[in-house]
């Protein structure tokens, strides 16, 4: 998208322009909160080892995706989002990497009025008019725009699952949840790994020991706490050592469906994992919790955005 362009056309009628990036443009816009899950192995938390890191048994597919935002200009004091999202499916076959699916969507999003005041500046791109209910406000109306962006990338991540699904039966592994469809919650074949940790699914001593998971160990399976009519279990997996570092350094959520809730199934699935961690020189703030193609999707997605 050519933004400079869609700037000047505002400029032309009669719009003020705008060329800051929004610090709402990406990730989940989640409140921070204890979420108390039910424990599904045993009668009380546990930290347990998983074995050495094993390399995942057959093909394995990828699936990430972003978003990015920008407001071009504000129509009175209504802002007028530019956003994109993209996502794809890569798949590792013979120890390469493949691009197989890949799908990205341009947005133009704010109140009707903004929308149509910028008349055929954002003609190529899709309108999404936000909420009215209240008077304008600069950064409610960015954090509506995020949202409904954010709703429009997960729509996008299970249209490419489905595809890809359509086609293959391999493991797919996903950057998220698996509550974000109830499909997804019961494919036997699909594995969410989560890096945020906004929600905590428990409290007192059982988070204590939950967050002080050492390298290499999995918590209990649990089921957590979900309004999803989709049921689905998970665990914490420390993947790289914490200590001298922060309780979150190198854990991850793993999610499944109820089918590969075992323990013998939450082992494995934890020794694949541990294989797949990126190398400790990876270019990102939370390189202790990234798994080498996701990141490699997500690197991907943004070489071309």
């Amino acid at each position: 998208m050519k933004l400079y362009s869609i700037r000047q056309a505002l400029v032309a009628r009669g719009l003020t322009p705008a060329s800051t990036t929004s610090d709402l443009r990406a990730g989940r816009l989640e409140d921070f909160r204890i979420k108390p899950a039910r424990l599904a192995e045993g009668s009380r938390l546990e930290a347990r080892q998983v074995g050495q890191a094993q390399s995942w048994p057959g093909p394995l597919a990828y699936l990430d995706s972003i978003q990015r935002s920008v407001v071009v200009g504000y129509a009175g004091a209504a802002p007028l989002v530019v956003g994109e999202i993209a996502g794809a499916v890569r798949e590792r076959r013979d120890r390469r990497l493949h691009t197989v699916l890949e799908e990205r969507n341009w947005f133009a999003l704010g109140r009707r009025a903004a929308l149509d005041s910028a008349g055929d500046a954002i003609v190529e791109l899709n309108p999404v008019a936000l909420p009215e209910d209240d008077p304008a406000h600069p950064i409610r109306d960015q954090v509506n725009a995020a949202r409904a962006l954010e709703r429009s990338r997960i729509g996008l991540e299970i249209a490419l699952a489905e595809r890809y699904r359509s086609r293959s039966d391999s493991w797919l592994l996903i950057d998220g949840t698996l509550s974000d469809s109830p499909r997804w919650a019961a494919d036997a074949r699909m594995v969410a790994v989560a890096k945020s940790h906004s929600v905590l699914p428990f409290d007192g001593g059982d988070l204590e020991r939950y967050l002080r998971l050492p390298q290499g160990h999995r918590s209990s399976v649990y089921a957590p706490e979900s309004r999803s009519l989709a049921p689905l279990l998970a665990w914490g997996l420390r993947l790289w050592p914490w200590e001298g570092k922060d309780l979150l350094h190198g854990l991850v959520r793993v999610e499944v469906a109820p089918a590969n809730g075992s323990p013998e199934s939450a082992d494995a699935i934890s020794r694949w994992l541990l294989a797949e961690r990126s190398p400790v020189c990876a270019p990102d703030r939370q390189w202790d919790r990234l798994l080498y193609g996701l990141y490699s999707v997500e690197q991907y997605l943004k070489s071309k955005a």
